[in-house]
């Protein structure tokens, strides 16, 4: 690839395979520098990413879902290259919260118009680890959802939807408060729960507005937590979610910082809806880190 080539990430299989046929015509908008990646894995995916945006291409273009941008996300935080966002997925929750059109072809025309022009907007990101950090777009969750995404990820039986219904299932049959250490901005706020999610942007999860006032050009995360609470009280908190009403219940707290600390052991963290790892982590606000072509 050259300094004029548009590096391209797509996912085939994102939104379920709905968006395939389009895969062709989001080139066509974006123009005959753009260039399709070679990756069958997410491991490929952002080894190709990192190698085009090294290469000094023009600009990285993810096409899919949360999980291909997150995958795209690792190559370009705090490089200078500028990065497009072709909402193609199951949950388009970075796009929507950094205000991309939701159809495709329209994001291209977007993301060819603002490099043909020159321009882009500084967004941030969050910055998980000091030392070979990993980056999020959207929103990681710590409690109640994370158990739901880690125990239907190990799941074999059943496929689809009904997987992720039966995980719901039996996470909350063994529903229980869990200690979390909490630090924001150096001061503590740890707690007994079983909700909290920090966050770049508002929604997670395809349109569940978990934050609803986070702000991806603020440099801060928003960090909504939850006191305990029963499998009667959750399950009429969760409808109120996709409307971002939720934190007006008095069991629900949020707050904003630069740099969160949070700790819980036997819960494995998801942030744009990809595994992340164990919840011991320290989290910060990366003012810009994002060449957003809008």
């Amino acid at each position: 690839m050259t300094s004029d080539d548009i590096a391209v990430l797509a996912n085939p299989s994102a939104g379920r395979g709905r968006h395939r046929d389009l895969l062709s015509q989001v080139l066509q908008r974006l123009g005959p520098a753009a260039r399709l990646l070679e990756a069958h894995s997410g491991e490929e995916a952002e080894a190709a990413s990192r190698a085009a945006v090294d290469e000094g291409v023009a600009a990285l273009v993810a096409v899919g879902g949360d999980g291909t941008i997150h995958r795209a996300l690792q190559a370009v935080a705090e490089r200078p290259v500028g990065f497009g966002v072709v909402p193609a997925g199951t949950g388009n929750d970075f796009a929507a919260g950094v205000g991309m059109p939701v159809d495709p072809l329209a994001a291209a025309g977007v993301v060819a118009a603002a490099l043909a022009e020159g321009r882009h907007v500084p967004v941030d990101l969050a910055r998980v680890g000091a030392d070979a950090p990993r980056w999020f777009g959207a929103v990681l969750a710590g409690g109640f959802d994370a158990l739901v995404n880690e125990r239907a990820n190990a799941m074999t039986w059943p496929r689809g939807p009904r997987r992720y219904d039966l995980a719901i299932l039996l996470e909350l049959a063994r529903l229980k408060p869990r200690k979390y250490e909490l630090e924001l901005d150096g001061e503590d706020h740890s707690f007994e729960g079983m909700l909290v999610a920090v966050g770049n942007c508002a929604s997670y999860g395809g349109g569940m507005r978990i934050l609803p006032g986070a702000d991806p050009t603020d440099g801060l995360l928003d960090v909504v937590i939850a006191a305990p609470f029963g499998r009667a009280a959750l399950a009429r908190l969760k409808p109120r979610l996709r409307r971002g009403t939720h934190i007006t219940d008095p069991r629900v707290t949020v707050f904003r910082a630069r740099n969160v600390r949070l700790r819980s052991g036997g819960i494995i963290a998801y942030a744009d809806g990809e595994r992340l790892g164990p919840l011991d982590l320290d989290l910060t606000c990366a003012p810009g880190a994002v060449r957003l072509l809008r």
